[in-house]
């Protein structure tokens, strides 16, 4: 039985430190002959198939207006190595700076949107814009991934987590298999290539 552990108050605008949903992303758009790059913690997936996923992009950011205008983007996944990267794209405006050029990052086409994937990264998702009935209000795109990219190697990436405060944790090191314990229809086949 795990130890029931010594808790205190804490600030609720800081809960972001434990909740953050995912690994950090790098959203590549392009719109009307410009092109940018984000940094994004805020995406959570939302189904299996179609493929759904959610983002909320500040309105005041660069990247809403042409993700907005084209209703497409890519979302790519760095690993821990671009840190410092993921922290200076966050830290610009592609509204003053061609980020792919001033970050070294290759831009490659897309098969099915119009922005570019970033080579770097890990794996490349091109999505198009599948429900906006929540971005007047919450900034908040829901994005149905069309094509998918990943590298073969490494299987179990280390990708970059933010808890605020300029503070990452990584994920990808240790691996903790449970398959034997899960009822099978609650599991997906072993994805191509073997285990991930």
């Amino acid at each position: 039985m795990p130890r029931i552990p010594r808790k205190s108050d804490f600030p609720v605008n800081q809960v972001r430190r434990y909740l953050e949903p995912g690994p950090i992303v790098l959203i590549s758009s392009a719109h009307a002959g410009r092109r940018n790059i984000m940094t994004l913690g805020w995406h959570t997936m939302l189904e299996f198939e179609p493929s759904l996923v959610g983002c909320m992009i500040a309105g005041d950011n660069h990247s809403f207006g042409l993700v907005r205008g084209s209703g497409e983007c890519v979302i790519n996944l760095p690993t821990a190595a671009m840190v410092d990267t993921v922290v200076g794209i966050g830290n610009c405006s592609g509204a003053q700076v061609d980020k792919f050029e001033a970050f070294g990052l290759t831009p490659r086409p897309a098969r099915k949107v119009g922005a570019p994937l970033i080579a770097q990264c890990h794996a490349s998702f091109e999505c198009r814009l599948h429900d906006d009935a929540m971005v007047d209000r919450y900034n908040f795109f829901i994005f149905e991934v069309v094509k998918a990219h990943v590298a073969a190697t490494p299987k179990q990436p280390r990708t970059l987590h933010y808890t605020g405060s300029g503070i990452f944790v990584t994920t990808g090191s240790d691996v903790i298999r449970r398959r034997s314990m899960f009822q099978p229809e609650l599991l997906w086949p072993e994805p191509p290539g073997g285990r991930r």
